[in-house]
């Protein structure tokens, strides 16, 4: 017996802060939805950032000390880890796979917020966006697609593309739009799939991830490496995700 009550979600907008809802032609999400340049295996870089890129970065979401973000690299020193490009955040701790999420995990003075686990942090994404920015000619006119079972909002009455393991919500709108749905929400997750209309990358997240995910040219990707307010590491497309 089922002694849960259903959550009661009001009715999905039409408008995601700034990004619309697509409920006619779902068209542009065939390429990220699978029929995208080649296939990828579920769980891997290529299966959350499409595949068919030249290149590929993870993105790490910070751990938190109060207010103030904190990269897996500091957290990792206090430790006595190291963060790998393939590192799992329960490895920078030193706790094992099967840990729980709790917050008496914390170091003092150096970390006491695990890293948000889902799609990209809006301060993650602000950082993000003139990255993104400056290697496409289609910023005006982006894609993005919202997992439908995020937050207090029913998407049933709008259609749903398939990716990996997830029905997505289509969502349009320019790029500096991306962060818009906070407006609605301080809590309400970003799109978890972004992508422009020249195709030039793709950006994916998902609710259990700890990190972002990226693939593009080689350009787009030494600099999302070299951006001082991102904690990136170069991965490929068959690496699995954490």
């Amino acid at each position: 017996m089922n002694d849960f009550r259903p959550v009661d979600r009001e009715p999905a907008p039409e408008w995601y802060g700034r990004l619309r809802v697509q409920a006619e032609d779902l068209s542009p999400a065939h390429w990220p939805g699978g029929h995208g340049p080649g296939q990828a295996a579920f769980g891997t870089v290529a299966a959350v950032a499409a595949p068919g890129f030249a290149a590929y970065a993870r993105i790490l979401h910070p751990a938190g000390l109060g207010d103030r973000p904190v990269r897996w690299s500091a957290v990792a020193a206090a430790h006595g880890t190291r963060v790998t490009p393939g590192s799992r955040w329960h490895e920078v701790i030193g706790m094992d796979r099967d840990y729980t999420n709790r917050s008496d995990l914390g170091l003092p003075g150096v970390w006491d917020e695990h890293p948000g686990e889902g799609p990209t942090p809006p301060d993650v994404a602000r950082s993000l966006l003139p990255v993104l920015a400056r290697h496409t000619g289609t910023a005006e006119q982006c894609w993005f697609g919202l997992w439908h079972g995020y937050g207090r909002w029913d998407w049933d009455r709008f259609p749903t593309f398939e990716t990996p393991g997830r029905d997505e919500v289509l969502l349009a709108g320019r790029l500096a739009d991306a962060v818009s749905p906070v407006t609605l929400d301080e809590f309400a997750e970003l799109p978890d799939l972004w992508w422009p209309r020249d195709r030039a990358w793709c950006l994916g997240g998902d609710v259990d991830l700890v990190s972002t995910y990226v693939g593009g040219s080689p350009e787009l990707i030494a600099d999302l490496l070299a951006a001082a307010d991102l904690e990136a590491h170069p991965v490929s497309p068959d690496d699995h995700v954490g």
